[in-house]
Order: structure tokens, then sequence, then C-alpha cells
């Protein structure tokens, strides 16, 4: 009996601990359904503003490299001007690879792209880089003046454009400051850069000094003056107010008369008499 006893003891002590821990257990929910969530933390404006980039998109990806493959299965002819452009735009040299990178025109790949661009005449190789080469190799305003002065009879605007980038707005100042003249060619509507000094010899052809010697003037000044200021030039002259102030002061303008020829007769005392055959023919 007693040792029945103290197993009843033990059990009803186990049930005591059981029930106190399924109290506690019912507490701690209680509390935890009660209770307010925490406030969000207030995120830094400057950690939104810092926020990676969303990822590139695979179709993205999927457009550049469509882009890249239509380039290198063009024609030679569309993958080297592509490169041109690209030295003309830059005025740098290129390796290959760099070409690749700037264009998307495998340049070492390519064997037709590469012999073709080596070869071309707007292309200078070294060897390793590409660069533009220009028809003139000038780099400023300087170069650009001592150039237009080696062609005296005139050298065309369409040889300089591709000089260097401002070489247009150069011809315009050269031309402004009066130190090279930019004709046009009525043949082909070209303009044509002429060096303006006096020491630079200008060779003149013979049928367009024909044409200019037959030329007829207008006999009236006042003619001459009308078409000077049509072709937007001033006339040094100021004719009509000349013939006003003439006739205010009664002074009239008379025409030269020509010189009467004077004629050996034999009164004329003569200081050639040993040339007798001049005078054989004398007015009485």
């Amino acid at each position: 009996m007693g040792s029945l006893q103290e197993s009843l003891n033990r059990f009803k002590k186990q049930q005591e601990k059981c029930q106190s821990t399924l109290k506690s257990i019912a507490g701690s929910k209680t509390t935890t359904k009660t209770t307010a969530p925490p406030p969000p933390r207030a995120v830094p404006a400057s950690t939104l503003a810092k926020s990676p980039l969303p990822a590139v998109k695979f179709s993205n990806d999927t457009e550049r490299l469509q882009h890249i493959n239509n380039i290198r299965k063009s024609p030679v002819g569309a993958q080297i001007k592509r490169v041109i452009d690209l030295l003309f735009e830059s005025r740098q040299s290129f390796t290959a690879e760099q070409i690749n990178e700037a264009c998307y025109v495998d340049v070492k790949g390519n064997k037709a792209v590469f012999e073709s661009l080596a070869k071309n005449p707007k292309v200078n190789y070294e060897g390793k880089r590409f660069s533009y080469k220009s028809k003139h190799n000038v780099r400023d305003q300087k170069e650009l003046l001592r150039l237009v002065r080696t062609f005296a009879e005139g050298i065309a605007v369409a040889d300089l454009k591709d000089a260097y980038p401002t070489v247009m707005e150069d011809l315009q100042a050269l031309k402004a400051a009066r130190q090279i003249w930019l004709l046009s060619n009525f043949d082909s509507q070209e303009d044509i850069a002429y060096p303006n000094d006096p020491r630079v010899p200008i060779k003149v052809d013979d049928e367009l000094k024909g044409l200019f010697r037959a030329i007829e003037l207008p006999r009236d000044m006042l003619d001459i003056e009308r078409e000077l200021q049509k072709n937007g030039m001033k006339p040094a002259t100021n004719t009509a107010k000349r013939r006003v102030a003439a006739q205010n002061f009664g002074i009239l303008t008379k025409p030269k008369q020509k010189k009467k020829k004077t004629e050996i007769s034999k009164r004329t005392k003569l200081t050639n008499a040993h040339l007798p055959e001049l005078f054989r023919n004398l007015n009485g």
C-alpha cells in the first residue's frame, strides 16, 4: 500500500506540472494576439534613391544580340561605311577590338572586311590601328591657309571638307578676313577657294581674257554706275550729282577735241635734214 500511495502522489504532481505548463503556453498566445505590431521603420530618402536599377531583361539582351548579328551579316560595303563613319566622327585611331566594341563590326574575325578596310583610301592602317585619312593633311586654320596659297589656280572646297571637323567654319573666317576668295564654278556649282595674296602669281586663261575684253561698256557713266549698284558694288563716282552741280554753277562739260595732226611743210624747221627720204612729199 505504501508504494502504491507514493505512485499516486507522483502522478498528481506530474498532472499539476502539466496543467501549469499548459496555462503558461495559453497565456503567452493571448499576449501575442493582443499586442499591436511595431510601426514600420522609416527608410531614408537617400537609400531609396540609391536602390539598384532593375536587371536587364532577357528580351532587351536578345534585341541587342540580334542587332549585332544583323550588322555582321550585312554586306561588306555597309560594314566598311560604318567603320569609316566612326573614324571620321571621332578622328581617333582604333584597334580591331575597339572597333568591334564601338560599332559591332568584327574586323578581326571577318577577313573580307579587314582587307577592304586596310586598303581603303579613306583609312590609314599602321599595322595595328585604323584612323581616318583625309585628302589633305591639315589640322587647323593656319595650315589650311598655307595649303590654299599653294593652289594659285584654286582648290575645290569639296576636297577640304573632310580635313578636320571645323574646316568649313575656318574657310568662312579666312574669307571674312579677306585672306582667301570663295567663288562658285558656273559649270559644277562647286565652291573654289583662291588665295587673296598679290604675291601669288595667277595664270589667266586666254579665253577668259578674250571674254573680258569683249565686254562693251556703256557710253554714259550713269549707266555704268547703275550696273555697279545692281551687282552690289558702290561706284567711286557720282555722275548725277556732279552734273547737277555743273548746271547750277554754269559749268558745261565739253567733249575733248581730238588734236589736229601737224603737217610738215617747207616752212617747218627741219631737225632731221640728214634723212632726206623723210621729206620727199612736203606740202607747199
